[in-house]
């Protein structure tokens, strides 16, 4: 995707950003302090995920932009013509993870199977040191790390479906605009804010999209950023429009040529915040390639951090 010198600034990947429950890497998010790929750092992995599995009891809910059927107007909210579809969806229950799943996780991954370390670039050292950063990684990279943690733990996990995302983002299906801890957004306390942003940019000499994951409150199931932090992969092949005949667990498309994303990393300047609406929609190729500049030059080797690429695994209720 070419792009002009300029643009990389703003482009470049989750960052670390102090907020008001920072002090929550005690509750199993950040990687243990044993060496990364050891039989001890995967037992600590195998652990947090157990910790980390969210139980989301089935129902159903109203899938896509709610609006017209939520405020007195009875307009949508985004203006998407890709997520306008409302359709009746029918779901079991299923666990998910209340994280999305971090550098310091793929790299234990990575070292146990023998593969490379992702984002290893000059660039790159500048954000995934540093605790809690989403891990950007291609969308069969997080199938293979979801297969791989599941037969870990013994509980089979792949990424969720578009509609297990939405569903849990809202709540439980619940018509919440967005997923935060009452369904609105308060800059600065379940969300940041620009001067966050900013105060983060300015001690680390770059400019950053997102803070650290968990800094801010989870929904009301206990799932932490949905809002932002990140674009993240589920399972759906893209297609502009929903499939209305699939109604009980819907699984999408049989085929395509990019998978679908939720959750956003772009700046909304009027909310004055990184966020993304419950139904808010994205779609990348799978196996993105290099990031460039517009005469060739590579930017990023590894371009998934620049685009948000993280994801979080699911597995089926007890």
């Amino acid at each position: 995707m070419p792009l002009n010198r300029p643009l990389l600034l703003a482009l470049l990947p989750m960052s670390l950003m102090l907020g008001p429950a920072a002090c929550h890497a005690g509750d199993g998010v950040q990687a243990s302090r044993a060496p990364v790929g050891s039989a001890a750092a995967i037992d600590a992995l195998k652990a947090k995920t157990r910790k980390q599995l969210v139980q989301v009891h089935g129902g159903s809910f109203l899938m896509g932009d709610f609006g017209p059927v939520h405020n007195g107007e009875k307009l949508p909210y985004t203006g998407a013509f890709d997520d306008d579809v409302l359709r009746a969806v029918e779901l079991d229950g299923f666990r998910m993870q209340a994280w999305k799943v971090t550098y310091a996780d793929f790299d234990t991954y990575s070292d146990a199977v023998g593969q490379p370390r992702v984002a290893q670039s000059k660039v790159d050292q500048n954000y995934r040191h540093l605790p809690d950063i989403a891990a950007g990684v291609r969308w069969t990279q997080a199938v293979a790390y979801c297969e791989w943690i599941g037969k870990q733990i013994d509980i089979p996990m792949t990424l969720p479906t578009e509609a297990q995302w939405e569903y849990a983002a809202r709540a439980g299906g619940k018509l919440h605009i967005y997923a935060t801890d009452n369904g609105e957004l308060d800059n600065g306390r379940n969300v940041s804010s620009i001067a966050q942003y900013d105060a983060f940019a300015s001690k680390h000499h770059q400019r950053t999209d997102v803070s650290s994951l968990g800094a801010f409150p989870p929904n009301t199931l206990g799932l932490f950023d949905m809002i932002d932090h990140g674009r993240e992969w589920v399972s759906d092949w893209y297609a502009t429009e929903y499939d209305v005949k699939q109604i009980r667990n819907p699984t999408g498309p049989a085929s395509g040529t990019e998978r679908v994303q939720r959750s956003s990393t772009d700046r909304d300047a009027d909310q004055l915040s990184v966020t993304s609406m419950t139904f808010t929609r994205s779609h990348q190729v799978p196996d993105p390639g290099p990031v460039t500049f517009a005469d060739g030059e590579v930017v990023e080797e590894n371009p998934n951090p620049n685009l948000g690429n993280g994801f979080r695994c699911v597995a089926k209720a007890r």
